[in-house]
């Protein structure tokens, strides 16, 4: 059984959910004067712990570090219980040996920060009003507004906000960095540039929106002990959003395997891939296939990539099938004794360009799982997505990127709006699980449950990394089958699979010396870390 810390560090919530479930703490008796000293605690605590980390910023590379001792901290303050949180802040770091200045530009405050500023005050904290009169600082704590916030920001703090964002010192924001809408990740007119955001009580939706990676920074969640049971009454009734954590990834992996077994209870895979033109795209997705352990593995191509498909994956059954004059597969032709009905799982698209129609058209037709990518998906959408996905027997499993995503899904709101509820809508009407590629990975089954993968890297803009990504997916898929395992949690869990490879061959090879074929190499050392 999962323990609490691990189910809350899994849950994702909009602005409503967690204004409910605050309530719900707040009428169960919690006063809210305790908790926002809990919180800034805990906030005041984190900021003396991270170490110095040189980061870049409008041209400076900086090293400072937060510890007390002629280190001068800038809190700003906004209106609210968020600027509320920076003035507790703001008073702890006072006693605690920093130097310390607040702006608060706004002439009416909710009664608590108000008390909490005129406190401040009383200390010989200086206040400041405009943006013209604050002196320099080592760090800015960003507190002007916090989650809810949906309106543009305009002038005179909107202006502020981009004064700020220019100075060359760390910001570091409460809870989301002001001026982004916390379910949509959208910049609001303007917004906080943070280098370091603390996400308080339970994640929010912005943080998984590829829109407001760029403002967010070094994101962590500040665990204020909200009640399980609180988080749970108030998201019972809808569809789940869930980060997916390695101690759930890992749990879903098809091991440890039974000491007894054989290769075709492991599982057998089909993959379609490849053509003349695009020979690299079966070996790679072959190559990500291999890493997966499943038991079997075929492999369709043109008859003329045969021996070279040996050559790379020389465990694999590769399968040479006739193709037309551009390279492409033509049909078809399986080993004797064998259809399609023989493999626990399909990934069909790879490198096989759209003269593969006829292809992709019988693997849509058969009651095999399915991944489609790339051409598949593209050969899809000409078909019409939705009217034929509703037609198959069998889970269907779509990974577009964004481009993708649009040619199937055209009346679908822009997922670079929104990517968490495209994917949702995309989902329930195709009635296929679709994996939406993105610095935020996001999956979504036909029921609206949604997972996103919380990490990845910049690294996997390379071209062939999804291939790799289609072919560990197949493997896992395939193995899925065989034991069970929910389709959905097999999907997240090769994303994250994929994505925690990029990392550590980021950190190991920078980001420009992550390619695909290297990617390969590293699916393993996730496992292995």
């Amino acid at each position: 059984m999962q323990n609490r810390q691990e189910k809350i560090s899994q849950v994702v919530v909009t602005a409503v959910q967690m204004r409910d479930i605050e309530d719900r703490i707040f009428a169960a008796g919690m006063p809210v004067v305790a908790l926002m000293e809990k919180v800034a605690g805990l906030i005041a605590r984190r900021i003396q712990e991270i170490p110095p980390t040189p980061f870049k910023k409008q041209g400076y590379i900086l090293s400072n570090s937060p510890q007390a001792g002629g280190f001068r901290v800038g809190i700003l303050v906004g209106p609210g219980h968020n600027g509320g949180d920076a003035l507790v802040v703001a008073r702890e770091l006072y006693f605690r040996g920093y130097e310390v200045w607040i702006y608060s530009p706004f002439s009416k405050l909710k009664e608590l920060t108000s008390q909490h500023l005129q406190y401040a005050q009383s200390l010989g904290i200086p206040i400041y009003q405009t943006i013209e009169q604050l002196p320099n600082s080592d760090l800015l704590i960003d507190g002007l507004f916090g989650f809810g916030l949906e309106r543009n920001l305009t002038d005179p703090i909107a202006s502020a906000i981009n004064q700020l964002n220019e100075l060359p010192v760390p910001i570091y924001s409460i809870d989301l960095p002001s001026g982004l809408h916390t379910d949509t990740g959208e910049v609001l007119g303007t917004a906080i540039r943070a280098t370091h955001t603390f996400c308080l009580g339970l994640w929010k939706l912005a943080f998984f929106q590829d829109q407001a990676l760029e403002y967010l920074g070094k994101a962590e969640l500040i665990d204020f002990d909200i009640p399980l049971a609180d988080v749970e009454a108030v998201l019972k009734n809808v569809p789940s959003i869930k980060r997916i954590t390695p101690a759930t990834a890992l749990a879903t992996l098809p091991i440890p395997r039974p000491p007894v077994t054989h290769k075709y209870k492991e599982g057998h895979l089909l993959l379609i891939c490849g053509s003349r033109r695009y020979a690299g795209g079966a070996i790679l997705t072959g190559l990500g296939t291999r890493a997966s352990g499943v038991g079997m593995l075929s492999i369709a191509v043109p008859e003329s990539l045969k021996s070279l498909l040996v050559s790379h994956l020389p465990e694999a059954l590769i399968v040479g099938c006739p193709e037309t004059e551009t390279g492409a597969i033509a049909q078809l032709q399986l080993p004797e004794k064998t259809d399609l009905s023989s493999f626990n799982a399909i990934a069909c698209g790879p490198g096989l360009t759209r003269d593969a129609t006829p292809i992709v058209q019988e693997v849509i037709n058969s009651d095999r799982p399915l991944i489609l990518d790339a051409d598949g998906l593209n050969i899809l959408a000409q078909m019409g997505a939705i009217a034929t996905l509703k037609k198959r027997l069998a889970v269907t499993v779509l990974t577009p990127h964004t481009g993708e995503f649009q040619r199937l899904f055209p009346d679908v709101p822009d997922a670079k709006h929104d990517r968490v509820q495209a994917v949702r809508e995309a989902a329930a009407q195709s009635e296929a699980i679709v994996l939406l590629k993105g610095a935020r990975t996001a999956i979504a089954n036909p029921q609206g449950a949604v997972w996103i993968i919380p990490e990845s890297t910049p690294a996997l803009a390379r071209g062939g990394s999804g291939d790799v990504l289609t072919g560990l997916l197949g493997g896992l898929l395939a193995q899925a089958a065989t034991k069970q395992i929910p389709i959905e949690n097999i999907v997240a869990t090769a994303a994250w699979w994929h994505s925690q490879a990029g990392i550590i061959a980021a950190q190991e090879r920078t980001e420009l010396g992550v390619d695909a074929f290297t990617l390969t190499q590293y699916l393993i050392k996730v496992l292995s870390n």
